[in-house]
């Protein structure tokens, strides 16, 4: 099996819990406050781990980042290409409310340190038809996507968070370009799902677009399939790593070889159970409570 890379970020989140998302001008008490390990980058490892397959992260901390690394090893991440600095970790400001919805604040620290050469070095180690996973939480990333394409690296693309860069990038070169329906938007100027998509395999013949619609589930389509998923329904805890395990599931399950339908039910099926916990790497599911899910 092709190895699999994941080029991103790495967080400390802390979490307030709060009755309602703090608005502008006002203050609120919080009703509790935690720490945990996060970064779309972390989390979407994690996933793909619990998955039951072998990736690589790469990224960087700074000295308070420890944290970070243990959670990586107990998760079973591979660390070849895990760097550290002076500077200080990114983190992550996340307000909760009571429905489990949630407004999160992002500073770049260490991952915004990572340098094109430092790009160059590792994706050396890998070869065409090996997978990267890429977000827009670190700094180079449009250097990273054209050096995965030149290396001939399936590249998987969350776009978040939306910035002008990529609405004024070309995404050709892409393989699978997983969104929700507010990045959606921003690419396309609509809000409909299917015309979402129509307009991206427009644009884009040979990617295929994976759009997550939250409790009206995923829709997957390329030049020549077109499928749509419901989601589980469940009690909503906290929605913080919902896209993240999603995306890490999707992927590690094609990449097992497994068709886009049954990719698409299991990482729906973990998706549901990462929002049923709060957290976020603590709340991301086994393959075993996943299939235990799915008997049921």
């Amino acid at each position: 099996m092709n190895k699999i890379l994941n080029f991103g970020s790495l967080n400390i989140d802390i979490v307030y819990s709060l009755d309602h998302i703090v608005r502008p001008g006002e203050t609120i008490s919080s009703e509790e406050i935690n720490t945990f390990c996060g970064g779309k980058g972390l989390n979407q490892s994690v996933a793909i781990a619990r998955s039951g397959l072998e990736v690589y992260h790469a990224g960087k901390i700074g000295r308070d980042g420890g944290i970070i690394r243990q959670a990586l090893d107990e998760a079973g991440i591979k660390c070849d290409f895990l760097m550290e600095s002076e500077g200080r970790t990114g983190n992550a400001l996340i307000q909760k409310d009571k429905s489990g919805q949630n407004s999160i604040i992002l500073f770049g620290g260490t991952n915004k340190e990572i340098t094109t050469l430092e790009i160059d070095n590792i994706l050396e180690q890998f070869t065409g038809n090996d997978i990267l996973i890429a977000q827009n939480e670190i700094s180079n990333v449009p250097y990273l996507l054209k050096a995965a394409q030149k290396s001939r690296m399936k590249i998987a693309f969350n776009p978040s968070p939306m910035e002008e860069w990529i609405k004024n990038t070309s995404l050709e070169g892409i393989t699978w370009l997983i969104i929700n329906e507010i990045e959606g938007e921003d690419l396309t100027g609509s809000s409909k799902p299917e015309e979402i998509i129509s307009r991206l395999l427009k644009k884009y013949p040979d990617i295929s677009v994976v759009l997550t619609l939250g409790k009206n589930g995923v829709i997957y389509a390329d030049k020549t399939n077109w499928f749509k998923h419901g989601a589980n329904e469940v009690e909503v805890v906290d929605t913080t790593a919902a896209g993240d395990t999603f995306l890490g599931y999707f992927v590690g399950s094609t990449a097992k070889g497994l068709d886009i339908p049954t990719s698409l039910k299991l990482a729906s099926l973990a998706a549901s159970l990462a929002v049923s916990k709060a957290g976020a790497v603590s709340s991301i599911p086994t393959m075993e409570m996943v299939n235990e899910l799915l008997k049921t």
